[in-house]
């Protein structure tokens, strides 16, 4: 599907929508009335978009965010308990764990534009993009402890983005977070005025859209691979990378614009 049409096929009443526009694709979740919540059906509308995007090389970067006054407010608890089944709670868990990983595993850099709440799944997407803008009346929270639960998968993803302290005090406690304090403990990168927010994030996806793309994708896969590799796997992982990144146009454009002390103008191969 092309931008164009990627765009131009998704209805404002749909649970998602999808703006494409220079090299850049905005998915925002359209469930405003029920503050973003994921639903089943938001879920796999994301799911469907992620799955294009990944195989669209038009698309250089990816922002997320939520339509209304809130960016996400965690999994859809109203729909959960109309069908409180195992059954129903596994598919509800297990599609949200392929989401997270399709975000992950995305060639495209993903950004998080935050306005008000991002609670439980919603703070768990916030963690999971690879960079977060926020407004300054965000809040964040893995509330699960004041239900009886605990924010189970939501934990991986903050434990992994912020220091195990902050996570454990977040996960223990339950409460709230401010911008400033997210901005602190390194669960988002930038804190701006609302009015603010989406000129700030779009500028950002702009220039890693301006940027070297298949370097971008190499960078990213072998962050989050350092995760889960030993020193001397993950040094011939990014070796093998270096060598293919040297191997693209970018690199030669890079190169040369270097030498001319002039802006390189990448090409994405």
């Amino acid at each position: 599907m092309s931008s164009a049409l990627a765009a131009s096929s998704i209805a404002d009443d749909s649970v998602l929508l999808r703006h494409d526009a220079d090299g850049v694709a905005t998915l925002t979740l359209n469930r405003p009335q029920a503050r973003n919540a994921l639903s089943m059906a938001l879920m796999k509308a994301l799911q469907d978009a992620l799955d294009a995007i990944r195989e669209d090389p038009s698309v250089r970067v990816v922002i997320l965010r939520g339509a209304g006054p809130a960016f996400c407010a965690g999994h859809d608890l109203k729909e959960m308990r109309a069908d409180p089944s195992r059954a129903a709670t596994e598919a509800v868990f297990r599609t949200c764990a392929r989401l997270m990983l399709s975000i992950t595993r995305l060639p495209q850099p993903v950004i998080a534009q935050v306005n008000g709440i991002a609670t439980a799944a919603g703070c768990q997407l916030v963690a999971t993009c690879d960079l977060a803008i926020c407004a300054e009346d965000a809040r964040f929270a893995t509330p699960g402890v004041q239900i009886g639960l605990f924010c189970s998968t939501p934990m991986v993803a903050l434990s992994r983005a912020v220091s195990r302290k902050a996570a454990l005090e977040m996960l223990l406690v339950g409460e709230p977070v401010d911008a400033r304090e997210a901005l602190r403990i390194g669960l988002v990168n930038r804190v701006v005025p609302a009015a603010d927010l989406e000129a700030e994030a779009l500028a950002l996806a702009r220039r890693l859209a301006a940027g070297p793309t298949v370097a971008l994708g190499h960078l990213r896969r072998l962050l989050r691979s350092s995760f889960d590799r030993d020193l001397p796997a993950q040094l011939d992982a990014e070796a093998a990378a270096f060598q293919a990144c040297a191997a693209t146009d970018d690199f030669r454009i890079g190169l040369d614009a270097f030498r001319a002390r002039t802006p390189p103008a990448f090409t994405g191969r």
